[in-house]
């Protein structure tokens, strides 16, 4: 049961390893200090927040935000550490918030377990004019830990809180983290190093690029690497990865002789990113393209509980049941497994198919080698019990992937309408209540993903953010039906593909954060640019003419440049003062028109160099028309992600050798949701000029 807490009043604690929810109604900054047995903080690296967001034992929000969910591990605190404070403080002035607590609805605050069951909670009533306070405290006594409602209200703002707090620094700190804030700097600037960020920096090895439809990785690259479960709270990454798991038997190849079993979630397997898709034909990249979960330092509260099952039926399908500590999180990783589940069923099924198919032709062969076989019927009753048997092996292996995939599509029935805006199709209605987030999703959806044993069941795919790779939208792509095949029509319909990604990556992204150029150099992309040109959310018109791209590719391969040379000289605060610190993307269409060899060589080394600090590349080029340009361009096609306009069963998983089929996140006809969302992402851009 619930202890619902008033000021002073405190409660005990049964677990260490919590979650602290703040739901405030209006943007707020959390944050969290630690402090000795007198609840002193000797320096700024005692202090948790939106710039410095993870402590041992500890985690907040990345920005301000209406709703906040704070992680804490008792046990992995530090011994010298008695007392968690949990902090709470409006914007500074000037951000267009309001400016004291008492103008706003009271905050509310609850401490959880990680099975999200309430242990306390506090309405934090009777604030003023304070601009941050202390919510609650969680403290040590006598060996056990204890939260208490505390409500302490501050008129000075953070500065004069911390310096309560006995933090020399306050100042200093108050100043910093009001200014992350208002700029995003919190996750701009400081997160450009990723490869270093420790966030990031004990990711999962991901599977290697560069199978063929359908097929194995080409001989001489490494096997795929499963990911590996989250480390519990403080712990390091694994060493060395695991060996690869049959696709279908997690604990081999199956037996000699009999169909493989296929496994789902629903007999505790571990998901497969569905978006560790490989590149069409051809070689493979130089190194492993990473787009596994990142680990978390902390142990993710379990899976909501579904409603038990009657006897004999299967599960009922719940949105969200996975781990995470967040519901975006969980559904991300839900969506992980409904991937694998679809893999893993649709194996097993074509395995236990074809082995029914070998067992009938090894029969046959037998009956007919055997001369006795062709008297008084006895071949004719041997060939008619093979078919049979075939048969009825192959009717058994289609009820059981019938019996998975009607549990796959019921589920998705139910996934697919809770889905937030990153990942929702263009026509579902989250779309119309869309408003500019605060905070950067995990992943963003570019497309969906089926096979041919279950065409109608579709498997968003998702890809990481910040992206960690280019993308690639060949024109040059024909649908698998025939039905486009005009060459004018697909380019058209590759750079409509290009601006619906473009679009759905500013809307996702926090107001300001993401600054997109287009490069046109011949203008044949103009009629369907004309959505980002009309809503103002280019960085500028696309650039046309030899001198536009040079222009524009000059800039930014700069701006990579003075990057690189900040953050290795440990100087990515001191950056220049105009410098746009948003993720940029660049567009290109129509090449290599345009392109002489040393802009080659620029785009070339945006796409080998630029994700690492936030420049990211998405090339509208059919693949055909640009191999004039022979060898020299094969390095910038396989550092790029291929997408197509089309249908097109390019992709296969390197996991089971699916070939699957992709189809792009188009926004559907006569739709007026792409106008609405970018003309929203306009106004919150407004706003924060």
């Amino acid at each position: 049961m619930t202890a619902e807490l008033v000021r002073g009043q405190n409660h005990p604690l049964s677990q260490v390893r919590l979650e602290i929810r703040v739901s405030a109604g209006t943007p707020v900054v959390a944050g969290a200090t630690i402090g000795d047995e007198r609840g002193k903080i000797p320096g700024v690296e005692w202090v948790a927040h939106p710039g410095a967001p993870t402590l041992p034992g500890l985690e907040v929000s990345r920005q301000a935000a209406s709703d906040h969910r704070l992680a804490v591990d008792l046990g992995a605190l530090p011994e010298a550490v008695h007392r968690v404070s949990v902090l709470l403080a409006l914007p500074a002035p000037g951000t267009g918030g309001p400016v004291r607590f008492g103008a706003v609805t009271a905050p509310f605050i609850v401490v959880t377990g990680l099975d999200g069951s309430e242990i306390a909670s506090y309405t934090i009533t009777g604030l003023d004019v304070e601009s941050a306070l202390v919510a609650l405290e969680l403290y040590r006594r006598q060996g056990a830990w204890k939260v208490r409602a505390v409500g302490q209200g501050y008129a000075g703002g953070l500065a004069e809180l911390l310096t309560d707090q006995g933090l020399a620094q306050a100042h200093q700190l108050a100043s910093g983290i009001n200014e992350a804030v208002a700029r995003g700097l919190a996750r701009s600037v400081q997160a450009l190093p990723r490869p270093a960020d420790a966030d990031r920096s004990q990711r999962a090895a991901a599977s290697t690029p560069g199978a063929d439809q359908g097929g194995s990785p080409p001989q001489g690259t490494p096997g795929p690497v499963p990911p590996q479960p989250m480390p519990p709270y403080g712990s390091s990454a694994p060493g060395a990865p695991q060996q690869p798991a049959s696709p279908y038997d997690p604990q081999g190849t199956p037996a000699a002789g009999a169909p493989p079993q296929s496994t789902s979630r629903y007999e505790g397997h571990a998901p497969t990113d569905p978006s560790a898709v490989t590149q069409p034909s051809g070689p493979t990249t130089d190194g492993p393209i990473d787009y596994s979960h990142p680990r978390r330092q902390n142990a993710a509260p379990p899976p909501p509980t579904a409603p038990p099952a009657q006897p004999g039926q299967p599960a009922t399908p719940v949105a969200g049941d996975a781990t995470g500590w967040s519901m975006e999180e969980r559904l991300y990783n839900q969506v992980w497994g409904m991937f694998e589940d679809l893999a893993r069923t649709t194996a097993a099924y074509r395995s236990a198919v074809d082995f029914a198919d070998a067992r009938m032709e090894k029969e046959l062969d037998q009956a007919l080698s055997d001369p006795r076989s062709r008297i008084g019927g006895q071949g004719d009753a041997a060939r008619e019990a093979a078919v049979a048997r075939q048969a009825r092996l192959v009717d058994q292996a289609r009820a059981a992937l019938d019996r998975d995939l009607a549990q796959l599509a019921a589920e998705a029935e139910v996934v697919e309408p809770a889905l937030p805006p990153a990942y929702a199709r263009w026509d579902n209605p989250v779309w119309h209540a869309y408003r500019v987030p605060m905070e950067i999703p995990m992943a963003l959806r570019v497309g969906d993903l089926h096979l041919p044993e279950a065409a109608d069941l579709r498997i968003p795919m998702l890809v990481r953010l910040p992206l960690e790779r280019g993308l690639w939208i060949d024109g040059g792509a024909g649908s698998l039906d025939g039905s486009f095949t005009d060459t004018h029509d697909l380019r058209r319909l590759a750079m409509e593909t290009a601006v619906a990604h473009a679009a759905r990556l500013l809307a996702v992204y926090p107001a300001g954060e993401f600054t997109v150029h287009v490069i046109d150099p011949a203008g044949a992309g103009a009629q369907v640019l004309v959505p980002l040109v009309q809503a103002g959310v280019l960085a500028a018109p696309p650039a046309i003419g030899a001198a536009g791209v040079a222009d524009t590719l000059a800039r930014l391969t700069q701006r990579v440049d003075l990057l690189q040379m900040a953050i290795g000289g440990g100087v990515a605060d001191s950056l220049p003062p105009g410098l746009d610190t948003a993720e940029q993307l660049l567009i290109v269409n129509d090449f290599p028109h345009g392109f002489d060899d040393r802009a080659v060589n620029q785009l070339r080394y945006l796409a080998d160099e630029g994700p690492a600090v936030g420049v990211h590349l998405m090339m509208v080029a059919d693949r055909e028309e640009a191999s004039g340009y022979g060898p020299l361009l094969d390095p910038l096609w396989r550092s790029l992600l291929r997408l197509t306009p089309v249908p097109d069963n390019h992709l296969a998983d390197p996991w089971v050798g699916h070939a699957w089929t992709y189809e792009p996140a188009l926004v559907p006809p006569g739709s007026q949701v792409l106008q609405q969302v970018l003309a929203e992402v306009a106004r919150s851009r407004t706003k924060g000029t």
